[in-house]
């Protein structure tokens, strides 16, 4: 197969979200507004609790799907259709905003007291227009549910969401996406098969990538995007360890209106949204 060559690799920007958490944006800035289908990717990470304690109080979303990966730490999700579910250290989380709710993801009362180390990701990835208005729904996965692929050469991947060399994620998307987060125990390197038609890029939780062609080599908080010249990724760990997030989606190549924490295709659509939310049609915690 022909390998997918880098595109650039960019470093991601400071910026603050919800009652002041801080956060690593490489998605969704003035560099990268998105990459088509993914709208938004943050890291939060700090081991001071002031970096981190006030959350994501209640805020209502219309239009996407985000995702919530954890790394450490433990969040407590509820929305206004009922959902509740306690995030810890290699939960997913999977929320569809649909037609619109209200969620908040706050800190847990035993983290608030222990403290540590909180470190998580969150994506947004866009619904299609025909999926914009269906009904809000909530998927969490617990860690011990994720399906894990454990090679011979050091490597574990962890598939988050989608599918990777036939295994397959529990949850269930609007179109075709993949998230995985791929994890060496030493230097190595492996390839994977990214279908031809979707675009794909790789953030560096941990480590260090290589990449010869390129003669360029990724860091921590660095994302890689890559063309679509190919339909396989080679990725080489030059570290003693590395964790590096694969995402990979079909482009919807439809028009996009965003406005804070809601995505439509017009800006009538936008209008709106803020209007019924205004008016609680999309409930309340």
């Amino acid at each position: 197969m022909k390998q997918i060559k880098v595109d650039k690799i960019i470093d991601p920007m400071p910026a603050s979200d919800g009652a002041g958490v801080k956060l690593k944006r490489s998605i969704g800035t003035p560099a990268i507004n998105y990459f088509d289908p993914f709208l938004m990717l943050d890291e939060f990470g700090s081991e001071n609790k002031d970096d981190y304690i006030g959350g994501f109080p209640a805020h209502p979303h219309r239009g996407i799907e985000t995702v919530t990966y954890m790394l450490s730490g433990e969040f407590e999700h509820e929305d206004s259709t009922g959902a509740k579910g306690r995030m810890s250290s290699g939960d997913v989380q999977w929320m569809t905003t649909g037609s619109g709710l209200v969620h908040s993801e706050l800190v847990t009362d035993k983290f608030k007291q222990s403290g540590g180390m909180m470190q998580g990701l969150q994506i947004w990835v866009n619904l299609p227009k025909k999926n914009k208005r269906v009904k809000p729904s909530y998927q969490h996965i617990l860690k011990k549910n994720i399906p894990i692929i454990d090679t011979n050469d050091n490597i574990r991947i962890k598939v988050l969401v989608g599918k990777v060399k036939e295994t397959q994620s529990i949850i269930q998307t609007y179109s075709p996406v993949s998230i995985f987060d791929i994890q060496f125990k030493k230097e190595g390197k492996t390839n994977l098969d990214i279908p031809i038609e979707q675009i794909a890029m790789v953030y560096v939780i941990e480590g260090e990538l290589q990449f010869a062609e390129a003669n360029q080599i990724a860091t921590e908080g660095q994302m890689i995007f890559f063309d679509q010249s190919g339909s396989e990724i080679h990725l080489t760990s030059i570290s003693s360890s590395g964790s590096y997030l694969v995402l990979a989606g079909k482009s919807l190549n439809e028009p996009i209106a965003r406005h804070g924490p809601f995505v439509a295709n017009t800006e009538g659509e936008i209008k709106q949204a803020m209007s019924d939310y205004q008016n609680g049609k999309m409930g309340q915690l």
